[in-house]
């Protein structure tokens, strides 16, 4: 049963930095990729981040540039590095899977497939 626990949320000053952690069970990382969307209160969910079975990663064009995503094969662990943090990247975070090995787009995190298997989500509020 594929299961994705977030942790790391919380509140970051407005340029600051903050690092999510999500923990894979019931797939491997080294098989399958992972990534991040958000969502906003009132706003629609938008894909952040997603990184393929080989490492490649993708990024929303809100975020390049700012955020790095890694994952630690061995502790099948994905880490999503927020740097430059600032008012629109307050959001709940959530980890998922799209199921594939690869992402193409950073949008394979909003598959009807990786929806139903989001973690339960981080809050991460900045303040200024």
């Amino acid at each position: 049963q594929v299961q994705l626990v977030e942790s790391g949320g919380g509140s970051v000053q407005n340029g600051g930095s903050l690092t999510l952690s999500c923990v894979a069970s019931g797939f491997t990382l080294e098989l399958f990729a992972v990534g991040w969307f958000r969502q906003a209160p009132g706003k629609e969910r938008e894909a952040v981040s997603c990184i393929d079975a080989s490492g490649r990663t993708y990024f929303s064009e809100s975020v390049e540039g700012r955020f790095t995503v890694s994952r630690d094969v061995p502790k099948n662990t994905a880490n999503l590095l927020m740097d430059d943090v600032n008012a629109g990247d307050a959001a709940t975070y959530y980890c998922t899977t799209p199921g594939l090995s690869t992402c193409d787009h950073v949008n394979a995190v909003l598959s009807d497939y990786a929806l139903r298997r989001r973690g339960q989500g981080v809050l991460v509020t900045v303040s200024s």
